[in-house]
C-alpha cells in the first residue's frame, strides 16, 4: 500500500510524456447519470499535457501533485 502513491505519480508522467491515457478496467456498465469521458478497457491516444495524481492514506495522509510537459 505504501508505494501506490509513488507507482500512480509514475504512470502519470509516463501518460503525459507518451501520450497515452491508460483504460479503466472492468468498465462495462455505464451509468447514464453519469456523462464522464471514460477509457474503457483499452488505452486512448491523446495530447495530455497536463495531469493530476491524488494519493489517500490512512491516518489522513493526503498528497495531490500536478504534472506538466515541459515547453522550452
Amino acid at each position: 500500500l505504501g508505494g501506490a502513491g509513488g507507482i500512480e505519480a509514475v504512470y502519470t508522467v509516463l501518460t503525459v510524456k507518451h501520450g497515452t491515457v491508460p483504460p479503466t478496467i472492468n468498465y462495462e456498465t455505464p451509468d447514464p447519470a453519469c456523462d464522464l469521458d471514460y477509457v474503457p478497457n483499452e488505452a486512448r491516444e491523446a495530447k495530455v499535457s497536463a495531469a493530476m495524481s491524488n494519493s489517500f492514506g490512512f491516518g489522513g495522509t493526503n498528497a495531490s501533485v500536478l504534472f506538466k510537459a515541459f515547453a522550452p
